[in-house]
């Protein structure tokens, strides 16, 4: 379990330095993108050794959330509205 903990950690470490380090938008919203998307993981794999069903509720919930995230970013490099 220790070292899914680790890869789990390193994968969000580079993401953020991803995030912070990124040149382009868009490597920036596909960081956020890698980001949430390790982090329902670990909301998952929490639930499950647990054994606590509310933290799948929780990671759906933030999933969901995070692909609007990704839309409205998405949106806003293409050009907005327009």
């Amino acid at each position: 379990m220790v070292i899914l903990f680790v890869l789990i950690g390193g994968g969000l470490f580079l993401a953020f330095l991803r995030l912070i380090l990124g040149t382009k938008a868009t490597d920036r919203a596909v960081a956020l993108d890698t980001t949430t998307l390790i982090t329902t993981g670990f909301l998952v794999l929490v639930a499950f050794l647990q054994g606590r069903s509310m933290l799948l509720d929780v990671a759906l919930v933030y999933s969901v959330l995070s692909f609007l995230g990704v839309l409205a970013v998405a949106r806003y490099l293409d050009g907005g509205l327009r």
